[in-house]
C-alpha cells in the first residue's frame, strides 16, 4: 500500500490543478489585454499631412484635431462615417469609444453606430451606414420611431448576413440581438462624455457595458450579454451617425481597442498584431440571423470528467484505507 499513496496523491493535486486552470479563464486577472493600435484613435486624430494612418473618414464628418471627431453636425440630414484602413485581427477584443452626443432644441436624432463588418467605408441608411451588411452592428438609437414600451436612447446589437434589412420604421425590433435602454446617454442634462465598452470573446459572447449615469459617472453598467456568436473572417471596425428632420452632434472623442490574451488557452497565435488565442470552446452559431444555437462548451465537459475522476480516485483510496485499517485491527 505503500507506494499507492504518492501516486495518488499526486494524481489528485494535477486534477485540482487543471480544473483551477479550466475556471481561471473566466476570472479577469487570467486575461492579458495588448493594445490594438491600429484600431485605436486619439487626440490629435491625424497625422503631419492631415491624414490618418489607419482610419478613413466620409461624407459629413469633421475632425477636430484637439477636439473631437464630428460624424454629424447639429443639422439635418447628414451622415458621416469612419472606418479601421485594416481588418480586426485579434480573435477576441474589447472596443471602448469615449462619446458625446448633443444638440439644441427638444427633439434629437437619430443616432449613432459602432460596426465589425465584412464590408467597410459604404455609407447607407443605418444610421449612416450600409444596410445589408455582414457582420455585427451595435446601434445607440436616440430617437423612437414605433417601437411602443421602450425607452430610448436605446442600445441594441443586430447580427447581419447579407441579404436582411434593418427594419427602421420600427427601430429595429425584429432585428434585435440583445438591448437595453439608456436614459441619459445623451448630453443635454449632463454634458460628461460618455462611453461604451464591447468586449468580445470568439464563439463565447459579445458583452455591451455603458458608462452613462450622471450621479456615478465612473460606473460601468452592463447593458446585455450575448449567447455565442460568430463573426465574419475579415472583419473591419467601424463608426457612422446620421440627422434626418432631427439633429444632433455625434462626436468621436477615443478609441480604445485591445486583445484579450486568454493565459490558459491553448491554440496558435494567428496575428502579428497582438492575435490572442482561443479558449478550448466549441463551435458557436453562425453569424447568419436563424441559424440553430449551440449550447455547451469543451471547458465544462473537461470539469466534468476532472470531476468524475477525483471521485473515483477519492472512492478508492478511501477504500483502500479502510481495507487497510480492518487488517491491522486483527493483530
Amino acid at each position: 500500500m505503500g507506494p499507492l499513496w504518492p501516486a495518488s496523491l499526486l494524481w489528485l493535486l494535477a486534477a485540482c490543478t487543471a480544473v483551477r486552470a479550466a475556471i481561471q479563464a473566466n476570472d479577469p486577472s487570467a486575461i492579458r489585454k495588448i493594445p490594438l493600435r491600429s484600431q485605436s484613435l486619439q487626440a490629435p486624430y491625424l497625422d503631419s499631412d492631415m491624414q490618418s494612418r489607419y482610419f478613413e473618414f466620409g461624407e459629413d464628418t469633421i475632425i477636430r484635431a484637439d477636439q473631437y471627431i464630428r460624424l454629424t453636425s447639429d443639422r439635418q440630414g447628414q451622415s458621416g462615417w469612419l472606418f479601421a484602413r485594416m481588418p480586426m485581427t485579434a480573435t477576441n477584443w474589447m472596443i471602448e469609444m469615449e462619446f458625446k452626443i448633443h444638440g439644441q432644441g427638444h427633439l434629437h436624432g437619430d443616432g449613432m453606430a459602432i460596426w465589425m463588418t465584412e464590408e467597410r467605408a459604404q455609407p447607407g441608411k443605418v444610421f449612416g451606414s450600409r444596410d445589408n451588411f455582414n457582420g455585427l452592428g451595435v446601434f445607440i438609437d436616440t430617437y423612437k420611431n414605433q417601437r411602443p414600451g421602450t425607452v430610448f436612447p436605446y442600445v441594441m446589437a443586430m447580427l447581419g448576413n447579407s441579404s436582411v434589412s434593418y427594419d427602421k420604421d420600427h427601430d429595429g425590433k425584429d432585428n434585435e440581438l440583445a438591448g437595453c435602454s439608456a436614459r441619459g446617454l445623451r448630453g443635454d442634462e449632463d454634458p460628461q462624455p460618455k462611453r461604451i465598452r464591447l468586449t468580445y470573446f470568439a464563439e463565447t459572447s459579445l458583452k455591451v457595458e455603458l458608462q452613462y449615469k450622471k450621479g456615478n459617472p465612473e460606473e460601468w453598467t452592463e447593458c446585455f450579454e450575448t449567447e455565442p456568436i460568430k463573426l465574419p473572417q475579415t472583419a473591419y471596425l467601424g463608426f457612422s451617425a446620421e440627422t434626418g428632420e432631427l439633429t444632433d452632434n455625434h462626436d468621436i472623442l477615443s478609441v480604445t481597442t485591445h486583445n484579450l490574451h486568454i493565459r490558459q488557452s491553448v491554440g496558435p497565435d494567428r496575428s502579428k498584431d497582438g492575435q490572442g488565442q482561443r479558449p478550448a470552446i466549441v463551435k458557436s452559431q453562425p453569424y447568419n440571423p436563424g441559424g440553430e444555437k449551440e449550447r455547451g462548451s469543451w471547458r465544462w465537459f473537461f470539469l466534468k470528467i476532472v470531476l468524475l475522476g477525483i471521485v473515483v480516485v477519492g472512492g478508492y483510496v478511501g477504500f483502500t484505507m479502510y481495507r487497510a485499517s480492518k487488517r491491522g485491527s486483527r493483530f
